[in-house]
């Protein structure tokens, strides 16, 4: 399996500490770099050419937005997720249309950052098998791919978005009606999948307006991201 290379662009370097322990946590992944200002950060760009970097908006010496734009319009290999505390429509659609990968709110969770790296490695491993691609592979390829909302009285398994297994979903929601509250972990250990499976099908049912989701920093300050289905809330 080939090894991504990640640098982390993040001014708050308590922030920063806790996005590279977090990247150490993950498989086949390599950080090979923290920039704590944009100048800093096109110097290691130029020199690493990191396959992934995470990047945050609001710099002290400018805005990561305009670094996305210049990594665009230089066409840079290098991908992007961008993870901000900016909840604005606009800084979105600015993302959107510079080609972010993924855009995650802070405050960051070792499962939606383990989640966005696996997707990507799934991306790349699609690429990497492919001469030409027909519209199918187009559609597997594109981020929208799979993230249309169906209405839950249609949602029938020939209708649901790839990666998603209608008896599978059937069990998330089984354990969801069972307990207040549950970690992307617990629901995973109590069908037992995964802990990365049991979030891309819990984050499917938010999506949908079946489960709820919070952020929770438990007793020891780690942020967890906790469901719940929607009918008992």
């Amino acid at each position: 399996m080939t090894t991504i290379r990640l640098l982390i662009i993040e001014d708050d370097r308590k922030i920063a500490e806790i996005q590279r322990r977090f990247v150490e946590r993950l498989d086949d992944v390599e950080l090979c770099g923290i920039a704590h200002t944009l100048a800093d950060a096109r110097d290691l760009i130029d020199v690493l050419s990191p396959d992934l970097i995470l990047l945050d908006v609001y710099f002290p010496d400018g805005n990561g937005l305009d670094l996305l734009r210049e990594l665009r319009a230089s066409d840079s290999a290098s991908d992007v997720i961008l993870i901000t505390a900016a909840k604005e429509v606009d800084t979105l659609r600015s993302a959107l249309r510079g080609g972010v990968f993924d855009y995650i709110l802070k405050p960051l969770v070792f499962e939606r950052l383990e989640e966005a790296v696996h997707r990507y490695r799934e991306h790349l491993n699609r690429l990497s098998g492919l001469d030409q691609v027909a519209q199918k592979e187009v559609d597997a390829l594109l981020p929208r791919s799979g993230q249309e909302e169906i209405p839950a009285e249609t949602a029938d398994t020939d209708r649901l978005p790839k990666g998603i297994d209608g008896i599978t979903l059937d069990k998330i929601r089984e354990v969801l009606t069972t307990g207040d509250e549950w970690s992307a972990e617990e629901v995973g250990a109590a069908m037992g999948a995964s802990r990365t499976t049991a979030r891309r099908y819990l984050e499917f049912l938010v999506g949908r307006g079946e489960a709820a989701a919070e952020v929770s920093y438990g007793n020891v300050g780690r942020p967890e991201r906790r469901y719940c289905s929607v009918s008992r809330k």
